[in-house]
């Protein structure tokens, strides 16, 4: 066997070590910034030797539906995780999108492992460990925030701390990142997988704008273990799950539209019900703000209506019906509610002004999850004979470059 086939698409095995990372919430500015300052030594040579584009994420540009979209090859529509949280209509809930029950798909370590490939996954919050891990025969997968608590039987790996060499970091810190990278270079060094996905936290990204001395001593950190895994002989595709852009006013207070509020003076109080895809339990990253909302609306509402009123308020930047937003955005629609809202570059959309504490938003608020946020770096540290330039690249077309033209 020389290739394998996932979700429509053929990946050659690889032939040297293959690392993949996400860099959540990397806007390329990040990277030019630190570049260009001399922040970034490693990028700066891979980037002259290599190839570096760049590409869309999928919309809603969250950390679940972009993670799935880059390890199945494929966008919401076929693996089915769309967001961080829905509403769970068969059960009238809502939840967290992390159970792999949601995923509609295979994955490329499944594939990998039944293959007989060696896999490892590290990723820095562990919401994303059983997705990514779903179905893997065999392999190492773990999360830095649980590192202390992997095991052989659940992770393929156990004495995690030691192996770094670091202790557990705060879920809240640069470090849950570190960890991530420090992992890969330990695992590289150890058991040299064949494939090996790092995904990160964007914590940083969140508080610290581009070329910021918060930011460029990020990217300096991630630039020393990428260079040490280039060093090792591994192919490395670097990629990032959304871009990240301030979403305040100029009194550099929260720019928010309070949907749900919108929606209850309208139709009553909580004839509506307004999703927020965003929603996590890392509060303190983003106050579950973020610039793309799904609406259900009560049978005997008028969407074409709603979407007329919707769409001239001050911030909005596209109001779609669930067929509109399912094609346009390539999401699954039975999962989307009757409406889609997306806001412009510096807004987000909330719920209601009651529901949401934004006290604990240390800086001016920094987030995601629109169309403003959909361009990300695509790079790879060799030359891609035969790539054609001209095509609509994806942030979920990383392990095709680097299997299939890297190698």
């Amino acid at each position: 066997m020389t290739s394998i086939q996932v979700n429509q698409r053929s990946y050659r095995l690889p032939s040297v070590p293959t690392v993949v990372v996400c860099v959540d919430g990397c806007e390329p500015d990040y990277l030019g910034q630190a570049v260009g300052t001399g922040h970034m030594p490693w990028m700066r040579e891979a980037l002259a030797r290599g190839t570096g584009l760049v590409a869309d994420c999928v919309v809603p540009t969250f950390t679940n539906p972009n993670n799935l979209s880059i390890v199945t090859g494929a966008p919401p529509s076929v693996h089915g995780i769309c967001g961080n949280y829905l509403y769970d209509t068969a059960t009238g809930t809502e939840v967290m999108m992390n159970d792999a029950k949601w995923l509609r798909a295979p994955t490329l370590f499944e594939a990998l492992a039944n293959a007989g490939k060696s896999v490892a996954i590290v990723t820095a919050k562990d919401k994303l460990r059983s997705l990514l891990g779903h179905k893997m025969a065999k392999g190492i997968c773990f999360s830095s925030e649980k590192a202390d608590q992997a095991t052989l039987a659940e992770n393929g790996i156990d004495n995690v701390l030691a192996l770094v060499g670091r202790p557990l970091p705060s879920v809240y810190s640069a470090d849950l990142s570190e960890f991530v990278f420090a992992a890969g270079v330990a695992l590289m060094k150890k058991h040299r997988p064949d494939v090996m996905y790092l995904s990160t936290t964007d914590y940083i990204q969140h508080k610290h704008a581009p070329g910021t001395p918060g930011a460029n001593a990020f990217y300096t950190m991630m630039d020393g273990y990428l260079g040490q895994l280039d060093a090792m002989g591994c192919v490395i595709a670097l990629t990032a799950d959304h871009g990240m852009n301030a979403k305040v006013a100029m009194d550099g207070q929260p720019d928010v539209i309070y949907l749900q509020d919108w929606f209850d003076a309208w139709l009553g109080t909580a004839a509506a019900r307004v999703i927020l895809p965003i929603t996590d339990p890392y509060v303190v990253h983003h106050g579950a703000l973020g610039s793309f909302a799904t609406v259900y609306l009560p049978p005997q509402a008028d969407l074409a209506a709603a979407c007329a009123r919707l769409q001239p308020v001050r911030g909005i930047e596209a109001v779609l019906t669930r067929a509109q937003a399912a094609e346009r955005f390539e999401l699954p629609a039975d999962r989307i509610g009757d409406l889609v809202v997306v806001s412009e570059r510096s807004t987000v959309i909330g719920t209601s002004a009651a529901r949401h504490d934004l006290r604990a938003l240390e800086v001016p608020l920094r987030s995601h999850g629109g169309v403003s946020e959909q361009r990300v770096p695509l790079i790879v540290n060799r030359p891609l004979p035969g790539l054609d330039r001209q095509r609509r690249f994806r942030n979920f077309d990383a392990f095709d470059l680097a299997l299939n033209y890297a190698q």
